[in-house]
């Protein structure tokens, strides 16, 4: 039942004083709706906060593995030889000569309009023959049948002027699909006139060259994966003649390790310090208003924020992590020492190496406990936030029935009341009009 008009009958501005009355009645839906909006902003902080704990995860357990800061880096004393370490790599150097390059073999036919015969035969390196039939004298069949084959040999057609007919006239070129020695094939079963352009041969070099030690190393491409154990050598074109290959300790591939590490760790510490911050401000009426982060006061942040600082910061063996440039600032921040990590390293490589894949292994256990997708402390706090957002947002429903149905419930009793004060006056006017009419009856007599 509605209003039509506010106070017909008894001059009351209706709406008004049910929207007024329905204001407080919705005090207790307006608490748990400011409630929910706190635990969504915790929940979003929460899981800002597990993302980067995850990462750091992730990132100590590769740096607390046994060859994380075991790190070698290899130079060339030539420009046109490169050399890359690898995993393994370990100091030392090394003085050969480069012999030859690899070479893909390459043969090209003389100038033809059309194939003379039905076909050829492809023999590879180790004998195997593979004949090649070809449905019409086209070059264009016979580049298809040759890309079609298993014979380890492409083909393709180049441009060669034209015959004394004015036929235009072309030149197959075949390339072995493999590279080096391995490679080498020969053609046989036509009668077109081929020309070998490149040889099929590997790369060469010759470790101790001039000495009773000499040793040739070939390869079927230009790079030599293991020249050393993990190092790569690659020569490129013009590399012929002398060069020396030097793998040294990479101390600065290992501070970067380690710098990167406490980055992370810093930036989770900044992260629970700002979000736990006290500020104060000052409202319109001059008052002074404090506001709490997320963070303030929480016990799982702060139990959080200790494990993987303590994880960073206690002594490995006896030893500061600030010996091998770890150290630890009065706010509760990491700081990183470059020159304090390479004097360690060159004093006693093998320590600093255990004792920085110890602390990195201490970090990856505690941030791992912390951002487990199933039992980490951090996600667990999430998953209650969540189902606390759920049951709230179903609370705030069951008000909105209860809000519906008081607001209903003032209408009617407000439209009731102004159906009785309207028949009231009704009532009134009657017994105004019997009334007067009494009045005048005595004064007629």
């Amino acid at each position: 039942m509605g209003i039509t008009l506010d106070g017909l009958s008894s001059g009351l501005d209706t709406t008004t004083l049910i929207a007024s009355l329905m204001k407080v009645e919705a005090i207790p839906q307006t608490l748990l709706k400011n409630k929910v909006s706190d635990t969504q902003v915790m929940a979003s902080s929460l899981q800002a906060l597990n993302t980067k704990i995850a990462a750091l995860a992730d990132l100590a357990k590769t740096a607390a593995k046994p060859a994380a800061f075991d790190v070698y880096a290899a130079t060339s004393s030539s420009d046109k030889v490169t050399a890359v370490s690898t995993a393994g790599a370990s100091a030392g150097q090394i003085d050969f000569v480069v012999d030859r390059l690899s070479q893909t073999q390459v043969s090209v036919t003389d100038a033809l309009t059309v194939w003379p015969d039905s076909g050829l035969t492809l023999t590879a390196k180790d004998g195997t023959a593979t004949t090649i039939a070809v449905p019409s004298n086209s070059l264009d069949d016979v580049v298809k049948a040759i890309n079609a084959a298993p014979a380890g040999v492409t083909a393709m057609k180049v441009a060669s002027g034209t015959d004394s007919g004015g036929n235009p006239q072309y030149r197959l070129q075949l390339t072995a699909a493999s590279p080096g020695a391995a490679g080498q094939f020969s053609i046989s079963g036509t009668t077109a006139a081929v020309t070998e352009i490149k040889t099929a041969q590997d790369a060469q070099v010759t470790l101790w060259a001039g000495t009773a030690a000499a040793q040739a190393v070939m390869s079927s491409t230009n790079t030599f994966p293991e020249l050393l154990p993990g190092v790569a050598v690659t020569l490129a074109s013009g590399s012929l003649g002398p060069a020396t290959v030097t793998v040294a300790r990479d101390d600065k591939q290992a501070a970067k390790m380690a710098s990167d590490l406490v980055t992370a760790l810093n930036g989770i510490f900044s992260l629970i310090a700002a979000r736990s911050a006290v500020s104060t401000s000052t409202d319109a009426s001059g008052k002074t208003v404090t506001a709490t982060g997320p963070f303030t006061g929480d016990s799982t942040v702060r139990g959080v924020n200790q494990s993987i600082l303590s994880a960073a910061s206690m002594p490995v063996n006896g030893h500061s992590p600030s010996e091998y440039g770890v150290g630890i600032t009065r706010d509760g921040n990491l700081l990183f020492d470059a020159d304090k990590l390479t004097a360690a390293l060159a004093k006693d490589p093998t320590g600093t190496k255990a004792a920085l894949a110890e602390i990195a292994s201490r970090v990856s256990t505690a941030a791992a406990t912390a951002s487990d997708k199933y039992s980490g402390t951090v996600t667990s706090q999430i998953t209650g936030q969540q189902s606390a957002i759920r049951d709230l947002s179903d609370q705030i429903s069951s008000w909105d029935l209860r809000l519906a149905s008081r607001q209903a419930g003032l209408q009617s009793t407000y439209a009731a009341l102004e159906v009785a004060l309207g028949k009231m006056k009704s009532q009134q006017s009657w017994l105004t009009a019997q009334l007067s009419g009494l009045s005048s009856s005595s004064t007629g007599a």
